[in-house]
């Protein structure tokens, strides 16, 4: 996942366009605030041995005043707008507010705090009403106005034109041509969602960490080795719950230990925490927090003459309208459907047998006996579990020797680890990266392990962007949320955990080859359904014979792992198939319908709601439940996915495409890496997304590839 870029966030966080200039003046921020000034550490890295957690606010307040007054200025300049006064200097607006929002962004999702999470109370509304400042500004958009009409006569270089139309775009999506009433309705419905999505966020977090299932006998947890219980006493001693054992949520529905969990009842107890997790009542329930935004939502695109939400947040993304997404999942409805209806009979008989075997009666398959029965079935069919696989995948060789190296193979880069660099958790490892010629390329930080003050799942994002005009090289960090071993044990990771890995480091190689001179541009900045697209194709390296030959090594005996587990590995890939994709699009259609209601819908009951919603998919929603329900559906409700989480299908079919064309033009190798590098990579957003996909794979996107790599049809 990417952190934090819906479209508007995209285009604004670079120059931090996201503040408020209808606060009073903030008082000037002295220099012994960290962020006064821009940091003298490698690539401008944030001085985590120096920021205090009261330093946030002061400089935010600071950094809004400051870029108001810079856009003040180019709005009022007396000469006739020009690229260099106008978008240039737009451009170089907001440096302090930058450092501090890029810097607070990422310890907040990481590493928060109560004092932090007042912090982000306070500021949210005032981020968002200083963004409506400035799009809002008419004689500043009268500027941009001015430029786009006139664009082809100045003079212009391609990635210039582009800058020009992204921000005209940015300007009329945020209400550059809205009445002064409607404007003045879009400022109180951005201040109220950004208050209301904050607080969706806290309470997601603090519901997740108190749904947490306890269990007072150990005899409950048979099954799971002695890492998981030994982590579980652990995690129940760090709440003053000796005795007993505490285990907690992942951001999904299903969690990765009711593989292990032998006892039913244990297991149907912490997926019913999971389930209801943001449903329990009182401070934490966040129904009431979602219906709200949906509402506000729907009305925002009123403003604006769409239809709906989704309708408004599709307009510049590759597939532009829901009916376009809808069209595209339609595609793989039958076949998912029957894979699903196959791998529900399969399962069935196997628990049915397993129970016949023991003497004891069968049950109907639950939600909760998925991942438990499908492990077991998965190694009587190929003779393989994950006990048996993660001796092979140590966490750090996973990152050094398989990550990093399929990196070099691919684009020459290569890696050397800093200890030097201040860091805001201890868990946090820093590399430094080098390009092909071995000059400075950027900074890398590594944050994997699970803590109760974590936002859930796993992430990319930038504590600085690349920028030629700004002179800035990418400061990039990685997040995930795996277990942590006990002290002095190595960090044994699932197949699963290896291929977050690869996902994740995908993101970033799509930030460190970023070589545009606007910083609207750069990296990353580009749309949802393309965004997911790096990601996804870098997960494809995880099983080339070369790369895993080189990471798959047991951390006790060195040995690699043996062909016939390489082999099983392989063949079990596409095991699950439908149950894996299933969650996904009845995710994505979920999202869709939220954000497909229109201003005069109805305040919705999220029960009911969710309810009717999944029952018309035409997908079994009961033995399948989806990734993530409406409660705790982080990614739509406050992380920028809203009507975008259909981009992790749509970029799959990108990615299964691109990596159909390596296979078919020899694979792993550095010419093949560097035209992708160079092609899509390098780009940013300063091409649009079909003619620059069209480019590099010669023809218009196509589902069949994704399809077999998926294992939803069968390879001729």
């Amino acid at each position: 996942m990417l952190k934090n870029r819906s479209w508007l966030y995209a285009l604004t966080t670079a120059t931090c366009l996201a503040g408020s200039s209808t606060h009073a003046l903030a008082d000037a921020l002295p220099a012994t605030n960290p962020f006064a000034t821009e940091s003298t550490l490698p690539y401008h890295a944030p001085r985590f041995d120096q920021i205090k957690d009261s330093d946030y606010q002061p400089a935010f307040m600071q950094g809004m005043s400051e870029q108001a007054a810079e856009i003040n200025k180019i709005a009022t300049n007396p000469e006739s707008a020009t690229f260099d006064n106008t978008i240039v200097a737009l451009e170089r607006s907001g440096r302090l507010l930058d450092r501090v929002q890029e810097t607070f962004n990422g310890v907040y999702s990481a590493n928060t705090n109560p004092a932090l999470d007042k912090v982000q109370e306070a500021i949210a509304p005032l981020l968002s009403a200083h963004a409506d400042a400035i799009y809002m500004n008419p004689a500043l958009f009268a500027r941009v106005q001015f430029l786009h009409a006139r664009q082809d006569a100045l003079g212009l270089n391609a990635e210039q034109k582009q800058v020009i139309n992204i921000y005209y775009q940015a300007f009329i999506h945020s209400g550059a041509k809205l009445t002064d009433e409607e404007k003045a309705k879009l400022r109180t419905l951005n201040t109220q969602l950004s208050k209301l999505e904050t607080q969706f966020q806290q309470k997601l977090l603090a519901a997740t960490k108190a749904a947490a299932l306890i269990v007072p006998d150990k005899t409950a947890l048979a099954g799971l080795d002695d890492a998981a219980l030994n982590q579980a006493a652990t995690a129940a001693a760090g709440r003053n719950l000796n005795g007993k054992w505490l285990i907690a949520l992942q951001n999904t529905t299903q969690q990765p230990i009711f593989s292990s969990m032998d006892d039913r009842a244990t297991r149907q107890a912490l997926f019913e925490h999971s389930w209801t997790r943001a449903e329990q009542g009182g401070a934490n329930d966040t129904r009431d927090t979602i219906a709200t935004i949906a509402q506000l939502r729907a009305r925002k695109a009123a403003l604006f003459g769409y239809s709906d939400y989704a309708s408004y947040i599709l307009s510049d993304q590759m597939a532009s309208t829901p009916a376009q997404i809808h069209q595209f999942i339609g595609k793989m409805l039958p076949a998912l459907a029957a894979k699903q209806k196959q791998e529900v009979t399969d399962l069935q008989a196997f628990i049915d047998q397993q129970n016949k075997k023991d003497g004891k009666d069968s049950f109907a398959l639950q939600p909760w006996d998925w991942s438990y029965y499908a492990d077991r079935l998965r190694k009587e069919k190929f003779h393989l579990d994950e006990s048996q696989l993660k001796p092979y995948f140590e966490l750090n060789r996973v990152l050094t020797d398989g990550v990093f190296f399929a990196a070099n193979k691919l684009y020459g880069i290569t890696f050397k680890r800093r200890t030097d660099i201040p860091v805001y958790n201890p868990d946090v490892m820093v590399f430094e990266v080098f390009d092909k010629d071995n000059s400075p390329l950027g900074l890398m930080y590594f944050d994997y392990f699970q803590r109760d003050n974590k936002n859930g799942g796993a992430w990319m994002s930038n504590f600085v962007g690349q920028s030629k005009l700004l002179d800035t090289k990418p400061v990039i960090y990685n997040v995930g949320n795996f277990a942590k071993p006990e002290k002095g044990q190595p960090a044994l990771i699932s197949y699963d955990d290896v291929v977050t890995m690869f996902h994740e480091f995908g993101h970033a190689l799509h930030g460190l080859f970023a070589a545009q001179t606007y910083p609207i541009l750069s990296g990353t900045a580009v749309a949802r359904d393309f965004v997911e697209f790096p990601s996804q194709f870098n997960e494809h390296w995880s099983l080339e014979p070369t790369v895993l030959a080189h990471y798959a090594v047991n951390y006790k005996t060195g040995a690699p792992m043996p062909a016939d587990l390489v082999k099983r590995l392989k063949e079990s890939s596409s095991f699950d198939a439908g149950y894996r994709m299933g969650e996904i699009v009845s995710a994505a259609e979920l999202d869709l319908d939220w954000h497909s209601l229109n201003a005069s819908a109805p305040r919705q009951d999220v029960d009911v709601f969710e309810k009717n919603a999944l029952s018309k998919m035409g997908l079994n929603t009961t033995d399948i439940p989806p990734r993530y329900r409406s409660s705790y559906f982080l990614h739509i409700w406050s992380n920028g996915y809203s009507a975008g989480y259909y981009a992790y299908l749509w970029t799959q079919m990108l990615c299964d495409d691109s990596y159909d064309w390596f296979v078919k033009h020899g694979g792993l190798t550095r010419e093949n890496g560097q035209r992708f590098r160079d092609m899509i990579l390098s780009r940013g957003h300063t091409q649009d997304y079909e003619p620059m996909f069209k480019a590099f794979y010669g023809k218009d996107p196509d589902i069949g590839p994704m399809l077999v790599s998926r294992g939803l049809t069968v390879k001729n």
